[in-house]
């Protein structure tokens, strides 16, 4: 006796933002509470997920007039940023997420095999009003985002490990503040603290997390405070403004070159300034990675 094979689904969307940005949407706890329902009386209030293979997910959704709830829960199967994701649902069930990098946009195709209560027509129209809601979410937060790429000519391997290294890293972040370095590691999950001199002399900065990391291939940093007279403030009307915002590093293997692209989620008031530093700090790490 067989078992007959289960039906596949695709629904898709294109949507107009960097894969950078596309990814870290999908899957930052964080965002994923602000897009993941399917109607405007649903909503996600929490979301946990360990973005690695093996790792576990769980993301709530509830009916708003608490009526109806579950947990939409599985382990992660393939992680590879900017471009596949794959995962086991609870009830066996397997999915897939591609992302396609269309220079200034994103194609973001779901598949997912088909559960046999509902129809697959209701399930095609659920599922696709989720994406909807992500293409919808993720554009609109576009006017304050920045999106920068250089090419290099130098292997990944270099590239990644001088723009995190200690030395390499307070020379080409002189483009933002004379004297920047950073306090921590680059490991994923660790914090870091990105230091320098103010205008008053002392020193000041960011809070921040590693939130991914994949060697050779990309670096997510979650802000999540502020560094002033030797305390760390992760709350307050200050913090607000940024708090979660993500800055994301790609690096794409082009054989004896790379290119590097950088995503800055949110700059706030800080984007005419950002928007002239980032390119000379970028062309400075070129010229270190290319000496």
């Amino acid at each position: 006796m067989t078992t007959k094979p289960a039906t596949k689904i695709t629904v898709s969307a294109e949507i107009a933002a960097p894969v950078n940005q596309v990814w870290t949407a999908y899957n930052s706890p964080k965002h994923i509470v602000k897009w993941n329902c399917a109607s405007p009386d649903w909503h996600s209030p929490s979301a946990k997920n360990e973005l690695e293979p093996g790792g576990s997910f769980s993301y709530r959704m509830e009916a708003k007039d608490g009526s109806m709830g579950f947990d939409f829960e599985g382990v992660f199967q393939k992680v590879q940023p900017n471009e596949l994701l794959s995962y086991v649902m609870g009830d066996g069930r397997e999915a897939e997420v591609e992302f396609i990098d269309q220079g200034g946009s994103t194609r973001v195709n779901v598949t997912f095999d088909a559960e046999q209560t509902n129809s697959e027509e209701m399930q095609r129209d659920g599922w696709q009003s989720i994406l909807d809601n992500f293409k919808k979410y993720v554009e609109g937060f576009q006017h304050d985002s920045m999106h920068f790429e250089i090419e290099i000519d130098a292997p990944v391997s270099k590239v990644f490990e001088l723009m995190l290294a200690d030395e390499s890293y307070r020379d080409w972040t002189t483009a933002f503040n004379p004297g920047s370095y950073y306090k921590g590691d680059w490991t994923k999950g660790s914090k870091i603290l990105f230091l320098g001199p103010g205008d008053d002399g002392k020193e000041g900065g960011m809070v921040a997390k590693i939130a991914d990391r994949v060697n050779d291939k990309y670096i997510s940093i979650e802000h999540y405070g502020l560094y002033a007279d030797g305390q760390e403030i992760t709350s307050g009307p200050e913090v607000e403004a940024f708090a979660g915002a993500t800055e994301n590093y790609s690096f794409v293997d082009q054989g004896d070159r790379t290119l590097l692209k950088v995503d800055m989620e949110s700059a706030g008031e800080y984007k005419e300034m950002f928007e002239k530093m980032w390119p000379k700090a970028l062309k400075r790490l070129k010229e270190i990675c290319e000496h």
